[in-house]
């Protein structure tokens, strides 16, 4: 700069363009479409592009109303932007203030930094349509503008002051529109027209869809004013609602408050901000529309809380159509690939540690099983818990072990892909509005699981079951070696190791089949899991134990028919030649009920071992999350996820986009009808604002 330019600056002052972060050009240069002269420029369409990201969830603001911030960013009403143009309105957003400094510029058509009277009633009810009547002579406004005659401009302080308090002055002239013989009532109906006029961009679709019902808040068919300004009030306070139904939730067992609950912790959280018995009674309304018990858990607030909570509809990911569903989209792949690496490496773990608790029953049940009651000399054991006695008394207390060695190796892979192969079939299958699958989907995710966890099973278990059957043979037949795991897997080969594998599916799919229907039912209906309630290790552990019980003894025979082909036959025992063989010969010379030998042992077995296993499962999962998973939601968040696959939160948006659409929300509290996409037209913007562009 020359000396001259320096004095003048110094004396008068200068404005510069602002500096352009490398991220403002790199977003002028990606979506600037129009090129004149060797300049780029922007066109409405990709001023909207750039600002409204396409993929984003806007619901009740879409992406078209952003067409009306064109208007604040053309600065010079040309139609189109240019470099510095977008770099001054990207300047505009990373103002603290910016939601109402963009609101300002909006009606301060000649950029002198003041708002006049004129300007921005006409503005105000050329958008307005056919919403409701507003008064700018009323004493309201006259205590704000100036009365008749004394009509002065306002500033930007008193501008977004009066625009704080417009809206309830707005509904205070709609209910005195309606409330036309002055009784103080109006009807739902009108109501519910009132609030679509003043805040439908603010509330949920549940809330919305309901409103007609504030009426039975009260004895009577009509609504009060005061019933008006208690919802006006609930509203306006959403954020500290949130707060003091986290807080309150939070300290109850079972994550649900009366309204009792509410309002002792509204008093703890708040100074000012008390909530008045009315207004209680509302948020409670809206909230338990669905839940009459008067106990509501952070679902229920939820529906009340989230304006972009939407029902459930049919969808396989519960997801809202329009938004990429789980597991779509880049890197979906290697994120199913690390989701199923990591099911499968806690199942390992949980499976190990379930069968090394009940291992001992596992050893007496594979021995009353193999005891042959009409061979002469063969009745060892008189039941379960003599077999117990005898192994223990003869073999020590490690002989109850024997073969945990193979079992701890084979398990891993086999409870792992059990678990991982059911929760993969159950996230395939269809499911209804709640996200639940049906029945018969419910019954082949586990019969597939089961199935599939055989190539792993019987390798396991013909080692394992001659591992524990040769510590009595050793004692009772002279001579006879005790044989390591792997001696026995070289002595069999790989087609002997899935000897009795027909009969290993026929036990393992219907087992599975049974157990995870019925252990995702206990848990669901008579636990009492849900998105707000989740189950302690003690409940989880009964579920698993309660489901394993039908599931262990009713697949009894087809253990019995595995076991016979599995144990190496002595001298004088009939060798078994197949499955079929087998169950025609204990039938012939055992009768019906050696089918169940050792059924109470199984129970007593499966039951507590895929309790622990499926406890152990679940617990590792809160304990463990999988690594880039983030970090787990709770409370509103995860309910609104897991029924609506939504976000509560948005804290993870940038800043420019948040007072973006703040901005636009504070727009519609001056009316809803500004940023109606039957405004926006191609040729000239928005329609209502087009004198804007004409200035």
């Amino acid at each position: 700069m020359t000396a001259t330019e320096v004095v003048k600056e110094s004396l008068i002052g200068a404005s510069r363009a602002p500096l352009l972060s490398t991220q403002a050009r790199r977003t002028f240069e990606r979506f600037a479409s129009i090129e004149i002269d060797g300049q780029k420029y922007m066109s409405e369409n990709d001023f909207v592009n750039a600002i409204a990201p396409p993929g984003e969830d806007y619901h009740k603001i879409r992406r078209g109303h952003y067409s009306i911030l064109f208007a604040v960013a053309d600065r010079k009403k040309t139609g189109k932007l240019s470099l510095q143009d977008w770099a001054t309105f990207e300047n505009l957003l990373t103002k603290p203030d910016a939601e109402y400094e963009i609101v300002f510029r909006l009606f301060d058509t000649q950029g002198t930094g003041s708002v006049k009277f004129e300007d921005f009633t006409r503005l105000h009810d050329e958008n307005r349509a056919n919403g409701l009547p507003f008064d700018w002579n009323c004493q309201w406004a006259n205590l704000y503008l100036g009365g008749a005659g004394k009509r002065h401009d306002l500033t930007y302080e008193q501008f977004t002051q009066m625009v704080r308090g417009l809206q309830g002055e707005k509904i205070r002239q709609a209910f005195k529109h309606y409330d036309k013989n002055r009784t103080g009532y109006i009807e739902a109906e009108e109501f519910q027209k009132i609030v679509e006029e003043t805040a439908k961009h603010k509330l949920s679709d549940h809330l919305l869809n309901n409103l007609f019902t504030l009426c039975n808040i009260s004895a009577g068919t009509k609504i009060s004013y005061a019933n008006v300004r208690a919802f006006q009030n609930v509203i306006r306070e959403l954020d500290m609602v949130e707060a003091i139904v986290r807080s309150a939730t939070a300290k109850t067992p079972d994550g649900k408050i009366t309204k009792i609950d509410f309002l002792n912790e509204a008093t703890k959280l708040t100074r000012f901000s008390l909530f008045t018995p009315m207004e209680a009674d509302i948020i409670f309304h809206f909230a338990g529309l669905d839940n009459t018990s008067g106990r509501l858990g952070l679902l229920d607030f939820a529906r009340v809380l989230d304006p972009s909570w939407v029902e459930p509809t049919i969808n396989p990911s519960g997801a809202i159509s329009g938004l990429p569903l789980p597991g779509e989209g880049e890197g979906a792949f290697f994120t199913q690939v690390g989701q199923s690496l990591y099911n499968f490496a806690l199942g390992s773990v949980a499976g190990a540690f379930g069968a090394t608790i009940v291992y001992p029953i596992d050893l007496v049940k594979t021995r009353m099983q193999n005891q042959r009651s009409k061979v002469v000399g063969e009745l060892m054991y008189k039941n379960s818990i003599d077999c117990a006695k005898k192994v223990v008394k003869n073999e020590g207390f490690r002989g109850l072990y024997s073969g945990l060695g193979p079992q701890l190796i084979g398990v891993a892979p086999e409870k792992a892909i059990k678990l991982t192969v059911n929760d993969l079939v159950r996230s395939k299958a269809p499911k209804d509005k709640m996200g639940e699958i049906s029945l018969p989907w419910e019954l082949i995710a586990g019969g597939t699981a089961g199935g599939c966890q055989v190539i792993f099973t019987n390798p396991l278990e013909i080692v394992k079951i001659r591992l524990q059957v040769q510590g009595e043979v050793a004692r009772n037949v002279e001579g006879v070696q005790r044989r390591s795991a792997l001696w026995i897997v070289r002595n069999l080969g790989l087609v002997g190791l899935y000897k009795g594998a027909s009969a290993c599916l026929m036990r393992d799919v219907p087992f599975s089949a049974i157990y995870f229907p019925t252990y995702s039912h206990l848990k669901k209906d008579f636990f009492g899991e849900s998105a707000d309630r989740k189950l302690g290790i003690l409940q989880l552990l009964a579920a698993g134990a309660a489901a394993g019980m039908p599931a262990a003894y009713f697949t009894t025979p087809f253990d019995v028919i595995k076991t016979r082909l599995q144990v190496e036959a002595r001298k004088g025992q009939t060798m078994y030649r197949g499955l079929i063989h087998c169950a025609q010969t204990v039938w012939k010379e055992e009768g019906f009920k050696a089918f169940f030998k050792g059924g109470p042992a199984r129970i007593m077995r499966s039951s507590p071992q895929f309790g622990c296993t499926l406890a152990a499962y679940e617990l590792l999962q809160s304990l463990i999350p999988m690594p880039g998973g983030g970090k787990k939601e709770t409370g509103v968040t995860e309910a609104v996820r897991q029924r609506a696959g939504l976000k509560f939160g948005e804290q993870d948006k940038p800043l420019g986009y948040l007072r973006s659409r703040n901005a636009l929300k504070i727009i519609l509290d001056l009316n809803e009808n500004f940023a109606k996409p039957t405004y926006l037209k191609k040729e000239s913007g928005w329609g209502g604002l087009s004198s804007l562009k004409q200035a």
